[in-house]
């Protein structure tokens, strides 16, 4: 297995950010966890990631989401405040008359929510993040059988043309477009979401894509974030209806039961028989994580044996990190998923 990992996520450092008067919970001792208890069970080499520039975010971006992450903290330090983290406070709504270019304006523009800050450094650290991911992505057109993407800041939550979520760019579709990016095969994409969250941009990327099957296990949108998105009844549009499939689970949701939404999540994948899997891995439907709301209770045992099975699919297959904010037992919980792909 191949590890793709850079230190460069520190830049985006939300260590001392509030929101709603706590510290975020997406920090950069995440990713340092997981790459230290990699490290230390010799699971696999880290490497550093490949730059493969802005195409393959333009893949799936819009110019102006972009060129607005690129720009929009030097921008904002015109402003007479000049704050080290920047939110959206006027978010644009259903009934917008006009476009604004002061930086408030275009925060709330392009961004869903208030859960994704702008640093000084946001921008170097989601580039990087992508470009994870994209490695991953390389890793696997190589020949490798199974990549992971120690990608920070997380991406599932990002639209093609907002953040939100801790989100800036969808590592996770990103990906998958590299992997399609040669048309002559049509590879068919399986990208699977274990967040305990719903992947509400990377569902709506690929909609209306019978390409890319998307596959959730989430908290209830009635109880949990992004609440908009993620109800059983959401089954793509167009050509991509039938390609969109969201079980959400109840409150509580423990290992068990959790695992048999698996075995459906993995029976559909079967029938549908892609060429790749991307999986969007989060660690928060741990028990005890602090993003929770209603919250799961899936065990580190629970998360190997979620592993294993997903492993059993023997497809080439590369991991994308999202979310976890457990700090105590993210690394252990991270290795005992991760083994089952080592062998």
């Amino acid at each position: 297995m191949y590890v793709f990992y850079t230190e460069r996520h520190r830049q985006h450092d939300t260590s001392v950010v509030q929101i709603h008067g706590e510290i975020i919970n997406e920090v950069p001792a995440r990713a340092e966890i997981i790459v230290q208890a990699i490290r230390q069970a010799g699971l696999a080499e880290v490497h550093a990631p490949t730059d493969f520039g802005l195409a393959p975010l333009q893949a799936v971006h819009t110019a102006g989401l972009l060129n607005f992450l690129q720009t929009i903290y030097a921008v904002s330090q015109a402003l007479p405040q000049r704050w080290p983290a920047f939110f959206g406070d006027a978010f644009a709504t259903r009934n917008t008359r006009r476009a604004s270019p002061h930086p408030w304006a275009q925060i709330g523009y392009y961004a869903f929510d208030i859960e994704a800050p702008f640093l000084a450094g946001t921008w170097e650290a989601v580039y990087w993040s992508a470009q994870t991911a994209l490695s991953g992505a390389q890793a696997l057109l190589k020949g490798e059988r199974t990549a992971y993407a120690l990608c920070r800041p997380p991406g599932h939550h990002a639209l093609a043309d907002q953040t939100g979520g801790f989100c800036y760019l969808n590592n996770a579709a990103i990906a998958a477009r590299w992997l399609q990016r040669d048309q002559t095969t049509h590879p068919r994409i399986a990208l699977l979401d274990i967040d305990y969250h719903h992947g509400n941009g990377t569902q709506e990327i690929f909609y209306t894509d019978p390409s890319v099957f998307y596959v959730s296990l989430h908290a209830h949108p009635d109880v949990e974030y992004p609440f908009y998105w993620g109800g059983a009844e959401e089954r793509g549009e167009g050509a991509g209806e039938g390609f969109n499939l969201n079980l959400p689970l109840p409150a509580g949701t423990g290992d068990d039961d959790y695992l048999a939404a698996v075995d459906k999540a993995l029976e559909a994948i079967r029938a549908y028989a892609p060429d790749y899997l991307v999986l969007s891995l989060g660690f928060d439907a741990a028990e005890g994580d602090p993003s929770a709301l209603a919250g799961f209770r899936v065990s580190t045992p629970g998360f190997a044996e979620i592993g294993r099975r997903l492993a059993a699919l023997r497809l080439p297959t590369l991991l994308v990190q999202e979310g976890g904010y457990r700090l105590e037992t993210l690394g252990q919980n991270a290795v005992a998923f991760i083994q089952p792909f080592v062998g």
